[in-house]
């Protein structure tokens, strides 16, 4: 893991933990997002459109056998899902912004049910500006419901109604390398939902990216 960004969310974990450091911790996560929001916008400037579904490591084992549209996609469905339907109980940026359509995409779940050439038949038909815009556009108000968080509410866990909303929208296939999410999300309260998706998850796709793109460059 990068250096820089693990020891920035380790940073963030603790000063969240207590009341007093709170909402430093937060302003440590939004710096961290932003880095990291820097890094995928940097692929935009340096990539082709078709060096977004490139696949260099397939058959690899690791969130690096993706490919960098895949992967822009599935972060910020899950934080999107998580976020709105699951934190602050109202309607998915998806939705509300009508993406499905702007994007082109063929579907609006996470994409975890896809594997190998499906990802790349998959993201050849998405609007790679549109993505970024749904992606901006999660991540400004991913972070208007963390600003408006108070530190009792970490402890919060998912309301039951909640997870029944979620399991009716159709946003997390029920193939069984997508339906465990529902579970993993709702068995967190607020504060480990805020370590992972909105954080950690982050982290670990985008370093993926920047292999993906490495590699991609070396093969020019």
């Amino acid at each position: 893991m990068n250096k820089e960004w693990s020891e920035q969310n380790k940073k963030m974990q603790l000063l969240i933990k207590k009341t007093d450091t709170f909402d430093q911790g937060i302003d440590v996560l939004f710096e961290l997002r932003k880095e990291l929001m820097d890094s995928l916008l940097s692929f935009k400037e340096e990539l082709k459109r078709e060096d977004f579904d490139a696949m260099p490591f397939m058959n690899a084992d690791g969130y690096h056998c993706k490919n960098i549209a895949y992967s822009i996609w599935h972060i910020f469905r899950i934080e999107d899902i998580v976020a709105h339907t699951l934190v602050n109980g109202d309607e998915e940026v998806l939705f509300t912004g009508d993406y499905q359509r702007r994007i082109n995409s063929p579907i609006i779940t996470t994409g975890n049910e896809l594997v190998k050439e499906q990802i790349s038949d998959f993201t050849r038909q998405l609007d790679i500006d549109e993505l970024y815009s749904y992606a901006a556009d999660v991540k400004k108000s991913t972070e208007e419901i963390i600003r408006n968080l108070n530190f009792s509410d970490l402890k919060l866990k998912i309301p039951d109604e909640r997870e029944k909303e979620l399991r009716s929208l159709g946003v997390v296939s029920t193939d069984e390398n997508a339906v465990w999410l529902i579970d993993y999300w709702c068995k967190k309260d607020v504060k480990g939902l805020i370590q992972m998706p909105f954080s950690r998850h982050w982290i670990m796709h985008i370093e993926a990216c920047q292999r993906i793109r490495d590699k991609i460059n070396q093969r020019r």
